[in-house]
């Protein structure tokens, strides 16, 4: 962690923002990397770990509605739920009014697997922050409110 960010062309006052935008993605790239890399099952691919994660924040979704919100075909869903159901992460759970409508919810397990990688991605974390000194902290809370404001745009 003894990077200089004193000499970013993230700070130059010029309006050309191009190096700075090459930058920013390149460090936000790295640490995703890292994050990712920070999970409860290393088989399990960022694809299938998104889906429980979108389970877990979501509730229980329709096949066509987990695809629509991962932004992937129907066929291509069906193959990620059917690998976390027979590993035991979620569950397809028939309606009681409709017999052709199927819900998808995680089971326990699947639970336990998102909380887990959720507390192995905050560790990781947490330990760079207690590296870091107070003013460097300060900065990347602003940062974390900005950078929420461009991925919400």
């Amino acid at each position: 962690m003894n990077d200089r960010v004193d000499e970013s062309p993230l700070t130059d006052n010029s309006h050309d923002f191009s190096a700075a935008a090459s930058e920013l993605r390149m460090a936000t790239f790295r640490l995703a990397r890292r994050l990712r890399a920070q999970r409860a099952v290393d088989t399990m691919s960022d694809g299938q770990f998104a889906v429980l994660a979108a389970l877990t924040v979501h509730g229980a979704h329709t096949l066509g509605q987990l695809a629509d919100r991962e932004r992937v075909t129907a066929p291509s869903m069906n193959r990620t739920v059917s690998l976390l159901e027979e590993a035991g992460y979620i569950t397809r759970i028939p309606d009681a009014a409709d017999r052709r409508r199927v819900s998808i919810d995680l089971t326990d397990f699947g639970r336990t697997i998102v909380d887990e990688t959720v507390r192995r991605r905050d560790a990781f974390v947490e330990e760079a922050l207690a590296e870091l000194t107070p003013d460097e902290r300060d900065t990347l809370a602003r940062a974390a409110l900005i950078m929420r404001k461009v991925a919400d745009r």
